[in-house]
């Protein structure tokens, strides 16, 4: 039988082409059912990328769940067997909440499971492979390795409370510094930390760094000694920046990054944690391959694209903000004399410096250097803390300085046997600012003038950026907690960031050094 390729989607011929590879290396087939029981999910909550999970009963009563998770299925439904390697691949959906449109969404994941007796090994065959899957659809990709066993050695020096813990992982995630030392009282291993998360590199160029630095990563140093010897050891660099899910994951990690798509395309790493949990002896490493967002690829980008990948593309707020955190990325040496021009142009170019400005307003700067449409930008921390988005947060520029605070009329005296009425538009903040004091609020979302909801009566307190306090002060109202302080951020896609590193970095280095004056 010939079937004509151009039946297929692109998505079709991926998911055959990955299917074609691991079979090449000997990992048989692994098919379930769309469904479980709920019970499974909800004993194993910590491991799920989303707490939502589609629900529904099943004939005899049973309650049942559409799949949020292939790993799960694989290991409850195979058989414990730690003295045997097992190697299975799936193509399958599984359904869950995106962040990007806030519903459920179904995605269709291609990847590959190895349990039981597992060597190191078998650990590099499977980050081989996981490399040799991306580079099926472009050559321009990378995966990015780190070690969780390393960082929790490194954190585990500090007296810190399972929140505070949770918290400097997810500072170390975005390159955080200035989170990092807030968190991170001990002076020496701050500054541990604060190498680890530079490193960014081949792994010949990282390991001599590591070598100064720790007194002990013999398995990983092993691990990395057998990797370099690998055919896609060019495409493989260490990045301690990929932490993912402690609960889930032990030891080494990593994730795939395609240039142009701006999210991982690939996540994966040993997950022993899991297999703990399940009451299962055996040891497990494995991927998944994201297909759903692999349809932002263009696989028949020109030179015109390639000569475009080489312009350094970014996001400015528009307004006063934006004119001074230009004027810095010009003295740093990133200018571009087109955006002084009195036009109502929003995008500027300097050819020399292969550098691309464009205006936006200033709460959607993130949204942008998330999506990829900008590979940095500045944004205020009130707009990072509010939508969360999944970005490096590189340097405190020290700008547009104020705070996210409390207020409300000066007699007004809190009472905690009744719900809190709370109106602001940065709901987000407010919900994990009471949550944290385990208070109960009634959220009021409001776009403007919040001022006045508690004149009004419409609410109890408000949540708000204040500068001088001047408005509080003429509509009679005072601050009654500070929440966080807020200023402007320099941020940067994490993809983009893999394949710009040494560009993006020096725009970094030069600003450093204007703060540092």
């Amino acid at each position: 039988m010939q079937i004509n390729d151009n039946v297929f989607t692109n998505s079709e011929k991926i998911t055959f082409a990955l299917r074609s590879l691991y079979l090449s290396k000997g990992y048989v087939p692994y098919r379930m059912s769309k469904f479980e029981e709920y019970d499974l999910y909800a004993k194993n909550k910590d491991f799920l990328v989303s707490d939502n999970v589609i629900t529904f009963t099943g004939n005899g009563g049973k309650l049942m769940a559409l799949k949020p998770d292939v790993t799960l299925s694989i290991i409850k439904n195979s058989k414990d067997i730690p003295e045997k390697t097992q190697k299975v691949f799936y193509n399958e959906n599984v359904y869950r909440v995106s962040k990007a449109i806030g519903q459920f969404k179904e995605i269709m994941q291609s990847g590959v499971e190895c349990f039981g007796r597992i060597s190191d090994d078998d650990v590099c065959e499977v980050i081989s492979m996981a490399a040799d899957s991306i580079k099926l659809l472009s050559e321009d990709s990378i995966i990015a390795v780190s070690n969780l066993d390393i960082i929790e050695s490194v954190i585990s020096k500090l007296e810190l409370s399972s929140t505070q813990t949770a918290a400097l992982i997810s500072a170390i995630s975005e390159k955080n510094i200035p989170a990092m030392s807030e968190i991170c009282r001990d002076e020496s291993v701050f500054n541990v930390l604060k190498e680890l998360i530079s490193m960014y590199g081949k792994i010949s160029e990282v390991v001599p760094k590591l070598e100064s630095l720790l007194d002990e990563f013999k398995d990983f140093e092993e691990i990395l000694e057998k990797l370099k010897s690998d055919k896609n050891a060019d495409m493989i660099y260490i990045d301690f920046s990929v932490t993912d899910d402690i609960n889930y994951y032990k030891g080494l990690v990593f994730k795939g990054f395609i240039k142009g798509i701006p999210v991982p395309v690939l996540s994966g790493g040993q997950y022993d944690n899991l297999m703990k949990k399940m009451k299962r002896n055996s040891a497990a490493v494995g991927f998944a391959v994201y297909t759903d967002e692999l349809e932002r690829l263009d696989l028949s980008s020109n030179e015109t694209d390639k000569e475009d990948d080489e312009y350094l593309n970014v996001a400015l707020p528009k307004g006063r903000l934006g004119e001074k955190v230009y004027d810095m990325f010009a003295r740093a040496g990133f200018e571009c004399p087109s955006i002084l021009e009195q036009n109502r142009k929003l995008i500027f170019e300097n050819a020399d410096r292969k550098v691309r400005y464009f205006w936006v307003k200033p709460s959607d700067v993130a949204i942008y250097v998330e999506r990829g449409a900008a590979d940095i930008g500045v944004a205020g921390k009130d707009i990072l803390l509010e939508y969360e988005p999944d970005v490096y947060e590189l340097i405190d520029l020290n700008m547009g300085k104020c705070r996210m605070c409390v207020a409300a009329q000066k007699s007004f005296e809190d009472d905690s046997s009744r719900t809190l009425r709370v109106a602001t538009k940065f709901s987000n903040i407010a919900q994990n600012y009471y949550r944290s004091k385990g208070r109960d609020i009634d959220i009021i979302h409001l776009n403007g003038s919040i001022e006045i909801a508690p004149i009004l009566g419409l609410s109890d307190v408000i949540v708000d950026i204040v500068e001088t306090g001047t408005t509080l002060k003429e509509n009679d109202l005072e601050v009654k907690e500070e929440i966080v302080p807020v200023s402007a951020r320099f941020i940067s896609n994490k993809s983009a960031y893999k394949f710009k590193s040494e560009e993006i970095n020096a725009v970094v280095a030069g600003i450093k050094a204007l703060l540092e004056e």
